[in-house]
């Protein structure tokens, strides 16, 4: 932010919109297993979600809370501790998301 004099002045911003949230029907999940630079731990990360950030971290909420497990939702994906992987998939068939696993 730069002062000025101008009395005229209006601070315009480049924030994008946030993502409207597609219905649960119209999103494609895919449900990865990871243990790259993570100490050799598992986790399981479910990528694709598109929408608001705060309808992210609802779904993560509900994914750890199911599982029983810690985790983080952040940059678009959710990250849960642990392989959790068929399990998250049927929760997130269950919820009615579109999902499938990926990578090996």
């Amino acid at each position: 932010m730069v002062y000025s004099t101008d009395p005229n002045f209006e601070y315009v911003t480049d924030t994008e919109p946030e993502a409207e949230t597609l219905p649960a029907a119209q999103q494609r999940l895919r449900v990865w297993l990871d243990r790259k630079q993570r100490a050799g731990k598992t986790v399981t990360l479910v990528r694709g979600f598109v929408g608001s950030d705060a309808d992210l971290q609802e779904l993560a909420r509900m994914l750890k809370n199911k599982c029983g497990v810690g985790g983080t939702a952040k940059a678009g994906e959710i990250i849960v501790q642990g392989d959790h992987r068929d399990r998250i998939v049927e929760l997130l068939a269950k919820a009615g998301y579109g999902c499938k696993k990926a990578g090996g």
